[in-house]
């Protein structure tokens, strides 16, 4: 059995990886840190894991982190990078929920997040997250930096497409929209229930901290400039992301029929388990992946338009964090990806 610690556990996040991992069968969560409630068990800040824990908050610089196989950080922006070293240097591997080691260049990532970072060293050696993309390479890894919740449900969106050199990469748009979980756990007057709900806005128009993460994989996924107009929304519900996706295609490809795009992505997504392509002219909800950690994909394409439009949706919290997490954990750990991870969305 596989000891694993996470760093940070009073979050959604936090609990969302011990909900998937209570139940695992080859990991164990045997630390759990929190600077805030150190001292306090597990259970009795969240009820829902009374019966599958019996750990009590350590604090992060007096538990024992370094005996573990492998440790989750889901803390804030700021936190993994002043433990990453230690932790490497330990030969434990580390999975980082928060985005410290997601851009490459190390100057962009202060410019959005406003910090030093602390070990830009080892940057350069973490392994970005998305394993429809890197599996391989995360296997091997030290740090993998996981994605963004965003990020995921567009770059999986897009990926066939700009792999396949169909679209124009200079005019994508990615109308993102997701539940007020990604805004995290901490009291603000904006995701306030009497603030949120009967309403609907954009945030973040000029600028979102997710969109240098998403420009960075579609540029690799493209092979070259991509410009992106990324504008996420807030709905007035607690899990889901909704992302629709514009991209027109090429002169040479505007003959393409939507059955052969629909094609291309069944044959592309045909081997990952937690990829599903619906029908042509599905629209799929948000409700139906509640829980799982699977992302959803359907293709339009409007009437004598150029333009293809991709819908994808995921649970925030699964697939686009803690979901994401356990499947790149269990690379890592040379087990099965989809251990832990078999369940089905909650609904209603």
């Amino acid at each position: 059995m596989f000891k694993v610690g996470i760093i940070g556990g009073t979050g959604y996040t936090g609990m969302e990886l011990m909900r998937l991992l209570a139940h695992h069968g080859e990991a164990e969560v045997v630390e759990v840190t929190s600077r805030s409630e150190c001292g306090q068990l597990v259970s009795d800040l969240f009820p829902s894991l009374r019966q599958v824990s019996g750990l009590r908050f350590s604090h992060p610089d007096q538990g024992n982190l370094k005996g573990c196989d492998l440790v989750f950080s889901a803390a804030p922006n700021g936190i993994a990078m002043s433990h990453a070293r230690e932790l490497v240097d330990a030969g434990v591997r580390l999975v980082d929920l928060s985005a410290d080691f997601r851009l490459k260049d190390i100057g962009e990532w202060e410019k959005w997040y406003g910090l030093k970072h602390q070990c830009p060293e080892l940057v350069a050696e973490a392994v970005y997250g998305l394993p429809e993309v890197y599996r391989e390479d995360i296997r091997t890894a030290g740090i993998v930096a996981n994605p963004g919740c965003y990020p995921t449900a567009v770059q999986l969106g897009f990926l066939p497409l700009l792999k396949t050199g169909l679209v124009e990469t200079g005019s994508l748009v990615a109308d993102a929209k997701s539940g007020v979980s990604g805004a995290g756990r901490k009291a603000v007057l904006g995701t306030a229930f009497s603030e949120l709900s009967d309403s609907f806005k954009a945030y973040a128009a000029s600028g979102h901290r997710h969109l240098p993460e998403i420009l960075q994989g579609l540029r690799e996924m493209g092979g070259g400039t991509v410009e992106l107009v990324f504008i996420p929304h807030l709905l007035p519900m607690i899990r889901g992301i909704h992302a629709t996706l514009y991209a027109r295609l090429t002169e040479a490809a505007s003959a393409t029929p939507l059955d052969e795009i629909q094609s291309l992505y069944e044959r592309h997504y045909r081997d990952e388990r937690f990829v599903d392509v619906l029908p042509t002219g599905s629209h799929p909800d948000t409700r139906n992946v509640r829980g799982s950690n699977v992302c959803r994909l359907a293709l339009h394409r409007p009437p004598g338009s150029r333009t293809i439009v991709v819908l994808a949706v995921e649970d925030n919290l699964v697939k686009g964090a803690a979901g994401q997490a356990v499947q790149n954990m269990n690379l890592m750990l040379g087990l099965d990806e989809g251990c832990g991870l078999s369940g089905i969305a909650l609904v209603p």
